[in-house]
C-alpha cells in the first residue's frame, strides 16, 4: 500500500498549444471517418513529411508577431548608430577666393587685437593664445601670420563705445507726500580729462533726448540721457538701452543718478536748460548743484543706496579700420563667414565622424566670436539668426545633431520679438536658409526607412528632432514679410511621404518581384514584397504615426496603409489571374502563404478601433485564392499521414526523457496538431460557408489521421516481442500515455478549427458537424484507451487468481491479514512500476480495470466456494476493505464513490448474505423488492391498489383497482393481464396463499376492482419485511404467460397496522398508486444465494417460487 500513498496529482506532460482565435461561420453536418487509410503517395512529395511541416512553420511563425497591434518597446530592438545621411558640400555656403579668406583671417585679427574690457569666465584672456588659435584655423604659416598682424596694426584702431541698459531700481525713498516717488534715471560718460578728484555731487548739464527718440544711429559723445519717468513707483521698471561714444576705455567713467521727477518742472525743461550748459566744468558744477540742492530737501544717504544694478557691456565699435568693413562688407556677413569657418574647423578637430556633434565650440573659438560680435554691434536676433544659418547650411554637408539645431531654433524663437529691427537683406538671407533645411529635411523624409529605421532608437530619436525643427520653423512663417514656404509644411511632408512609400515600394518590387519574369517565378517574391508591406506597416503604426502626429498633425499610418495596401493588392489580383489556369501543388503552396500575409494586412487595419476593412482593395481577395487553398489542405492531410508515419516508424516506444512518459511520436503528432490548429487561426477565411466546408474537411483528416495513428501504435507494439513473465509492459505503458496525449492534442486543436454558426444558441459553443467530429473521436479514442488498457491488465489476470485461491485455501488457523498479505505486496510492486510508467489519467483508468479485475476474481471464487463456513466468507469481507483503502489511498488513489460502486455491491451483499442466515435471505429478498426505485415511471405501467387492517376480524384486506399504461405484449399491440397477489416472507405468512385477479382481454388498461382477504396476524405484518407483492402477467392461451412487471407494499405503512383505524368505512381510502417494474440483479442475488443452500427451507423456498412460476402458466 506504501506506493498508492505516495500518488500525487502529477500533471500530463505533453506539447504546449498555442490558445487559438476561433473563426465562426455557419456550419453544415459532418461525419468523421474512422476507417484509417494510408497516405496517398505524390500529394506532396514521397516522404516523412519533416521539410514539409518545417516549411510551414516557418509560415506560421511570421504570423506569431502578427496577432496584435505592434509594441514600440518590441520594434526598438536596436541602440546602432543611426544611419548617415546623405551630406553635400554643394549645399553649404559660397566657398571664399584666396583674397577673401585673407581678408577674413584679418578681420579675426583685428577682432582680437583691438579687443577692450573684461572676459568672461569661460572665455581666454590671452591674446597669444587666440592669435595662435586664428592662425591653426586660417592654416597660415608664421611668416604670413606676422606679416597679417602687421598689416593689422597698421590699420586705424576702432573708435570704442559703452552700451548700457537700465533695468531696475529697488526700494527707493519716497519724495512724494503720497509715501512715492516718480523716479527717472540721468546718465552719462566723465571723461578722464573731467572728472572730480573728490567724490561728490556733478554739476547737471542737460540734454534734450527723449526715450521714444531714434535710436538706430549713435549719439553724440559726452551727452546725458534720461529715461521716462515711472510715475508713483518705488520699485522702478525700465528696460531702456543707451550708448555712449567713449574716447579712452581706461580712463572714462560712467556715471548715473536718479531723481524723482517734480510735476512744476516739466522733464523737457529740464533737459533743455541742460542744453545750456557749455563745457566739462559746466556740467561737474550743475551736477554738484543738483546734489546740493537733494541734500537742502532733506535726502539722506548717497543716491547709490537706492539704485539697482545696471547691465551693461564694453567695447561696442562705431567704425573698424578692416579690409572687409572698407568694402561695404558688415558686420553680420562678417560674423556669418568667421563662424563658418571656425564652425568647420571646430568639427573637424573634434569628431569629423559624428553624426551627434552638437556644435559645442572651444574657449578660443568661443572668445573670438564673442568679440566679433560685440564689436559689430549685433543684436541677441542677429546672433541667433547667424548661429542658426552657418550651422543648418554645415548640417547638410556634414551631419550635425538635431537637437543642437533645434536649440537654435528655440533660441531664435526666443529673441523673435525683436524682428522688427531685423533688415531685410538679414530676413532673405534667414528665409532662404529655412527654405533649403527644409527642402533637405523633405529629403530625408522621402527616404524614411533608409535613414531612420524604426528599429534603430537611435535614428527614430534623429526622426524626431528632424520633425520637431521642421515645426518649429513653421511659428516663424506669419513673421516674414517674404514666405520662405510656398504651402503648409504638412502638405509638404506628406507628399514626401507618399512619393517616398512609392519610391520604396517599386524599388522592392524591382527587386524581389519584376514584372518582365513569369509568374510562379514572381510568386515568391511577391509573397516576400507582402511580408515586407506588413513590416513596414508595424514600424508606421507602433514608431513612425504617433511622432508624425503629435509633431506635424499627420496621419501617417494612414496615408502609408492605404497607399501600401492598394499597391499589393493591385499586383496579388494580377497574379493570381494569371496564375490560376496554371495551378499546380508548388503554385498553390506559394498562393497560400501569399493569402496568409493578404490577410494580415487586412486583419491588421481591422484590429485598430474605428477602422472598417470593406472599403480596402484587399476586401474579397480570398476569393481568388480557394481552389489554391483547398489543394493545399489535401496536401496538409497527406503531409501528416507522413509525417505520423515516420514518427511512428523511428519511435522505440521508450520515454523521451525522465521528465515526460509518452514516446516520440506522441510528441511529434501533438506538435502537428497544434500547427494545423495555429494555421486555421491564421487562415480565418471570411465567407461563412466556405470557412465551413473548409473547417469540416479539415477537421475529419484530423479525426481520420489521430485514427491512422493509433493504429500504427498498435501494430507496433504487437510487432514487438513482449517479455517472458512480465506482467508489467513499458511499451503498453508507453502506448497508452502516447493516446491519452494524442487525445487531449486532438481535441483541443478540434475546439481550435471552430468557425462561427448562426444557429449557435450559445457564445463560444462548437459548430454542430465539429462538435459530432469531436465526439466521435473522443469516443474511439477512449475506447483505444480502454482496449490497451484492458490489454495492460491482462497480463496480471493470472497473478490476481493465484492470490485470490490463495485466500480462499488458506485454513482457518490463519490470520486475515496473513493470508491478504501475498496479494496486497503483488498489488504494491506491480502499481510502483504503473505509477512510475502512466501519467495521472491513465494510472486512473489502470486502478479501475484491476479493481474490477478483483471484484470479479473474488466473485469466481465465492461461486466456486459454496456452503462453506461463516469464517470464509468473513475473510473475503476483510480482502474487500483492505482493498478499498488500498485502491483509496487515503485519498490520493481511486475515489471511494467509485470503488463502492458497481460490482463491489454486488459482492458485498453477496458476502453479506452469506453470512445471513436461511430466513434473513428469504426477508432480505423482500426488502430488495421493497427498496426498488423504477428508473422510468411509465415503461411498465401503473397498478392502483387499496390496503387495510381488520382488527376486528384478524385478516388483511386488499383491493386490486385497476392498472394503467401496462406493456404490449401480445402481436395486437395489446395484453390479456390478470394480478398475482401474495404476502411475504413465506416463513411469516405460512399458512397464506397467493390470491389472483381475473383476466381482462385486450387491454392496456384493466379495470379490477377485486377484493382479496389474507388472514394474518397483526405482529406479522409489522415486521419489517413483511410485504404484499403485486405481480401482473399477461395471459396467453397457448403458451407461456408472459411477465408485464411487479410492485411491493410494505405492510406497516397501511392503515390499521401504521395506525389504528378510527371510524369510517375502508373503502373510502385514498388508492394507492404503484409503479410496475423488473426484478433487479440485488432481488435475484438473494435468491442465487438461496439456491446455492442445501438447507431444507432454503429448497422449499425456491421450489415455492418455482410452483409459483408454474402456477402463473396455468389457466385462471
Amino acid at each position: 500500500m506504501t506506493t498508492l500513498l505516495e500518488i500525487k496529482s502529477s500533471v500530463l506532460r505533453q506539447v504546449q498549444v498555442r490558445p487559438s482565435f476561433r473563426r465562426r461561420t455557419e456550419g453544415e453536418p459532418g461525419s468523421t471517418s474512422t476507417d484509417p487509410q494510408e497516405p496517398t503517395a505524390g500529394a506532396w512529395k514521397p516522404g516523412d513529411g519533416v521539410e514539409f511541416f518545417a516549411q510551414m512553420r516557418l509560415i506560421l511563425k511570421k504570423g506569431e508577431g502578427r496577432q496584435s497591434l505592434p509594441c514600440p518597446e518590441v520594434l526598438l530592438c536596436s541602440g546602432s548608430p543611426a544611419p548617415a545621411e546623405p551630406v553635400d558640400p554643394n549645399r553649404g555656403l559660397r566657398a571664399l577666393t584666396q583674397e577673401e579668406v585673407e581678408m577674413l583671417y584679418e578681420e579675426a585679427l583685428y577682432t582680437v587685437l583691438y579687443r577692450a574690457g573684461t572676459m568672461g569666465p569661460d572665455q581666454v584672456d590671452d591674446q597669444e593664445t587666440l592669435l595662435g588659435y586664428l592662425q591653426q584655423v586660417f592654416g597660415t604659416s608664421p611668416e604670413e601670420h606676422a606679416e597679417a598682424i602687421e598689416r593689422v596694426k597698421k590699420a586705424k584702431a576702432p573708435t570704442y563705445a559703452l552700451k548700457v541698459s537700465v533695468m531696475r531700481a529697488k526700494n527707493l525713498l519716497a519724495k512724494d507726500p503720497n509715501g512715492f516717488s516718480d523716479p527717472y534715471c540721468m546718465l552719462g560718460i566723465l571723461p578722464a580729462s573731467g572728472a572730480l578728484q573728490e567724490p561728490g555731487p556733478h554739476k547737471e548739464q542737460r540734454f534734450s533726448f527723449r526715450k521714444g527718440s531714434k535710436r538706430g544711429g549713435p549719439l553724440p559723445a559726452k551727452c546725458i540721457q534720461v529715461t521716462e519717468v515711472k510715475s508713483s513707483t518705488l520699485n522702478p521698471v525700465w528696460k531702456e538701452n543707451f550708448l555712449f561714444e567713449i574716447e579712452d576705455v581706461s580712463t572714462d567713467q560712467l556715471h548715473l543718478d536718479i531723481w524723482d521727477h517734480d510735476d512744476d518742472v516739466s522733464l523737457v525743461e529740464a533737459c533743455r536748460k541742460l542744453n545750456e550748459v557749455i563745457g566739462l566744468k559746466g556740467m561737474s558744477r550743475y551736477f554738484k548743484q543738483i546734489v546740493k540742492s537733494a541734500r537742502a530737501n532733506g535726502t539722506a544717504g548717497p543716491t547709490e543706496d537706492h539704485t539697482d544694478d545696471f547691465l551693461g557691456c564694453l567695447n561696442i565699435p562705431i567704425r573698424r579700420d578692416t579690409g572687409m568693413s572698407q568694402r561695404g562688407r558688415s558686420g553680420f556677413l562678417s560674423y556669418m563667414l568667421l563662424l563658418s569657418r571656425l564652425l568647420q574647423f571646430e568639427h573637424r578637430s573634434q569628431e569629423p565622424n559624428s553624426s551627434g556633434w552638437r556644435g559645442e565650440l572651444s574657449g578660443p573659438a568661443a572668445t573670438v566670436l564673442c568679440l566679433h560680435g560685440a564689436q559689430s554691434n549685433l543684436s541677441a536676433l542677429q546672433l541667433a539668426v547667424l548661429h542658426w544659418q552657418v550651422s543648418s547650411r554645415h548640417h547638410q554637408t556634414c551631419t550635425l545633431d538635431y537637437g543642437y539645431l533645434l536649440g537654435l531654433l528655440e533660441d531664435m524663437q526666443a529673441h523673435w520679438e525683436e524682428a522688427s529691427s531685423l533688415p531685410q537683406e538679414q530676413e532673405e538671407s534667414l528665409a532662404d536658409s529655412f527654405c533649403a533645411f527644409l527642402e533637405f529635411g523633405l529629403q530625408l523624409l522621402r527616404q524614411l526607412r533608409d535613414y531612420f529605421p524604426a528599429t534603430s532608437s537611435t535614428a527614430v530619436h534623429r526622426l524626431e528632432l528632424l520633425l520637431k525643427c521642421l515645426s518649429k520653423m513653421q511659428l516663424f512663417q506669419p513673421s516674414f514679410e517674404i514666405c520662405p514656404f510656398e504651402t503648409e509644411l504638412n502638405m509638404d511632408i506628406a507628399a514626401a511621404l507618399k512619393r517616398g512609400n512609392r519610391e520604396w515600394y517599386d524599388r522592392l518590387l524591382n527587386t524581389r518581384s519584376p514584372r518582365e519574369q513569369p509568374g510562379p517565378l514572381r510568386l515568391a517574391g511577391l509573397v516576400e514584397l507582402a511580408d515586407a508591406v506588413y513590416e513596414d506597416l508595424q514600424s508606421c503604426y507602433g514608431i513612425y504615426a504617433s511622432l508624425f502626429h503629435s509633431i506635424v498633425e499627420i496621419d501617417f499610418f494612414t496615408l502609408t496603409f492605404r497607399q501600401l495596401e492598394r499597391l499589393v493588392a493591385e499586383e496579388a489580383w494580377v497574379l493570381t489571374e494569371e496564375l490560376s489556369p496554371k495551378m499546380t501543388l508548388e503554385v498553390a503552396s506559394g498562393l497560400f502563404e501569399l493569402y496568409l500575409t493578404l490577410a494580415d494586412i487586412q486583419s491588421f487595419w481591422s484590429s485598430i478601433p474605428g477602422r472598417e476593412s470593406r472599403s480596402l482593395a484587399l476586401a474579397g481577395i480570398h476569393a481568388p485564392f480557394l481552389p489554391a487553398v483547398k489543394l493545399w489542405l489535401q496536401v496538409l492531410r497527406d503531409q501528416a499521414r507522413w509525417r505520423l508515419q515516420g514518427a511512428v516508424d523511428v519511435d522505440t516506444l521508450e520515454p523521451m526523457d525522465a521528465s515526460c512518459k509518452h514516446s516520440s511520436s506522441a510528441a511529434t503528432a501533438s506538435l502537428c496538431f497544434s500547427l494545423i490548429q495555429e494555421l486555421w487561426a491564421r487562415l480565418a477565411w471570411p465567407d461563412p460557408a466556405q470557412a465551413q466546408a473548409l473547417g469540416t474537411q479539415l477537421s475529419q483528416d484530423l479525426c481520420e489521421a489521430t485514427l491512422f495513428y493509433t493504429e500504427l501504435l498498435r501494430k507496433k507494439v504487437d510487432a514487438q516481442p513482449g517479455a517472458t513473465g512480465e506482467a508489467v509492459s513499458e511499451p503498453l505503458c508507453v502506448v497508452l500515455n502516447n493516446v491519452e496525449l494524442l487525445r487531449k492534442a486532438a481535441g483541443q486543436a478540434l475546439r481550435g478549427l471552430a468557425w462561427p454558426e448562426a444557429t449557435s444558441a450559445l457564445e463560444g459553443a462548437l459548430p454542430r458537424p465539429l462538435l459530432s467530429c469531436a465526439q466521435a473521436l473522443d469516443e474511439d479514442l477512449q475506447q483505444e484507451v480502454h482496449t490497451v488498457t484492458a490489454h495492460l491488465t491482462s497480463k496480471m489476470v493470472a497473478d490476481i487468481r493465484k492470490y485470490v485461491q490463495h485466500i480462499s485455501l488458506s485454513p482457518d488457523s490463519i490470520q486475515n491479514d496473513e493470508a491478504v498479505a501475498p496479494l496486497m505486496k503483488y498489488l504494491d510492486e506491480k502499481l510502483a512500476l504503473l505509477n512510475a510508467s502512466l501519467v495521472k489519467e491513465n494510472l486512473s483508468r489502470v486502478l479501475e480495470a484491476l479493481w474490477e479485475l478483483l471484484l470479479q476474481a473474488i466473485l469466481q471464487a465465492l461461486s466456486a466456494n459454496l456452503d462453506v463456513s461463516a469464517d470464509f466468507y468473513g475473510r473475503f469481507h476483510f480482502t474487500l476493505e483492505a482493498l478499498v483503502n488500498f485502491f483509496h489511498a487515503e485519498g490520493q488513489g481511486l475515489p471511494l464513490e467509485s470503488l463502492r460502486d458497481g460490482s463491489y455491491k454486488r459482492l458485498e451483499e453477496e458476502l453479506r448474505l452469506h453470512q445471513c442466515s436461511t430466513r434473513e435471505c428469504i426477508e432480505q429478498y423482500y426488502l430488495d423488492k421493497l427498496k426498488q426505485r423504477c428508473l422510468e415511471q411509465n415503461r411498465f405501467g401503473r397498478l392502483s391498489v387499496r390496503c387495510h387492517y381488520e382488527a376486528a376480524q384478524q385478516r388483511l384486506a386488499v383491493e386490486v383497482l385497476h392498472a394503467a399504461d401496462l406493456p404490449p405484449l401480445d402481436a395486437n399491440g395489446l395484453s390479456d393481464p390478470f394480478v398475482i397477489v401474495e404476502l411475504g416472507p413465506p416463513h411469516l405468512f405460512p399458512l397464506v396463499r397467493s390470491q389472483r385477479t381475473q383476466v381482462k382481454s385486450r387491454t392496456l388498461h384493466p379495470v379490477y376492482d377485486e377484493l382479496f382477504y389474507f388472514s394474518v396476524s397483526a405482529e406479522a405484518c409489522r415486521r419489517r419485511s413483511a410485504c404484499v407483492l403485486f405481480t401482473v402477467m399477461d395471459h396467453d392461451w397457448l403458451s407461456t404467460n408472459d411477465f408485464a412487471g411487479e410492485a411491493a407494499l410494505g405492510l406497516g405503512s397501511i392503515g390499521g397496522i401504521a395506525r389504528p383505524q378510527v371510524g369510517g368505512s375502508a373503502r373510502a381510502r385514498q388508492p394507492v398508486t404503484l409503479h410496475l417494474r423488473r426484478p433487479r440483479a440485488q432481488v435475484k442475488s438473494a435468491l442465487r444465494m438461496l439456491e446455492g443452500r442445501t438447507n431444507k427451507e432454503a429448497q422449499e423456498f425456491v421450489k415455492r417460487l418455482k410452483e409459483l412460476e408454474k402456477c402463473m402458466e396455468a389457466d385462471p
